[in-house]
């Protein structure tokens, strides 16, 4: 990644829950920091290994101030070892007042639409943390704005602060059948021109697209955020075609990998089919495929010309072994 890093130095830290540390981040100069729009996140270079050598970049939605911010702030849930974002969450949870860090400027996949006859925000569990920058934004804006979060008793970081900005306009709960049942019922009675935001796990996130689909929205008023693809199978093998090359993709490596592995440089973030910054060419002859990102339009995976390189892999067909052509 080439990109022009920024240096930040950690100024504040809180325990927003048992699971969920707020960090306060400052420019080491004591100078300004760019801007954002709401729904931005924040990837901060993750330092692994007895070297600390910067191995990971991993996103983080920032939840202050968006316009001309002196510190940057995320929210970040602790996970599992074996099942977070390859230990970014525990690193991020053993940070100091003092440490310094670096980022990427903000980036946006997740803006609201501001032309939007309202803006109906659907969060769970940690997912309330690209819509707290999307709630102060629509409050700056006097925008109509509407907000139901469903979180587990005693583990709702923000919870305080989405009320008091909402003005009484944010429904909390904490059982999935309450979340459920109202969710259904704001769907289906919200002004023409409202927009749907939603953020959470994926299976949350399923269950929000389907009910907002029985509702009849159009695909275009549903933005969603996720944290990353389900959990994925190991895959078929299949082989890469590039710059004259033959490349191995193994069961269990992703074609990103595989490519790094032979020497080759791919840009890339999340590494979790989120982000769209290891979208690589696919050339026609290669055989279809199986798409497995969470950024791809419906149209850009029928086209078959492109994939995430970190998630998606090579189908056979009844004639020939699973095999693409890309182009880097």
């Amino acid at each position: 990644m080439s990109a022009e890093r920024i240096a930040l130095v950690v100024t504040g830290l809180t325990a927003l829950t048992p699971s969920i540390r707020e960090v306060v981040l400052a420019p080491i100069d004591g100078g300004s920091l760019p801007s954002y729009a709401p729904g931005s996140h924040l990837v901060l270079d993750v330092p692994v290994g007895d070297g600390r050598e910067r191995a990971l970049a991993n996103a983080y939605s920032l939840t202050g101030e968006t316009v001309e911010p002196t510190e940057y702030r995320i929210s970040v849930l602790r996970c599992d070892p074996e099942t977070g974002a390859a230990g970014g969450s525990a690193w991020v949870h053993s940070l100091a007042v003092g440490d310094k860090v670096e980022a990427l400027p903000p980036r946006n996949l997740f803006a609201p639409v501001r032309h939007a006859t309202k803006h109906l925000l659907v969060g769970a569990g940690i997912g309330i943390t690209p819509l707290l920058s999307h709630l102060r934004s629509h409050v700056r804006w006097n925008a109509d704005v509407e907000l139901l979060h469903v979180c587990r008793e005693g583990e709702g970081a923000h919870v305080d602060e989405v009320v008091a900005l909402t003005g009484g306009a944010a429904t909390v709960v904490h059982d999935r059948a309450t979340f459920a049942a109202l969710l259904a019922e704001r769907l289906r009675d919200q002004p023409l021109g409202t927009h749907l935001y939603t953020c959470g796990p994926t299976g949350f996130m399923d269950l929000v697209h389907l009910e907002a689909a029985a509702a009849g929205w159009p695909a275009e008023r549903v933005h969603a955020e996720a944290f990353g693809a389900a959990d994925l199978d190991p895959g078929e093998p299949f082989t890469v075609a590039v710059a004259g090359e033959e490349i191995e993709v193994p069961s269990g490596v992703s074609l990103l990998e595989a490519l790094e592995e032979a020497g080759h440089e791919v840009p890339n973030l999340c590494r979790q089919g989120v982000c769209g910054e290891c979208r690589v060419p696919v050339a026609a002859g290669s055989t279809p495929v199986l798409h497995r990102d969470l950024y791809l339009t419906d149209e850009d995976k029928a086209a078959n010309d492109c994939l995430m390189a970190c998630v998606s892999r090579a189908l056979p067909t009844d004639d020939r072994p699973a095999h693409l052509e890309v182009t880097l």
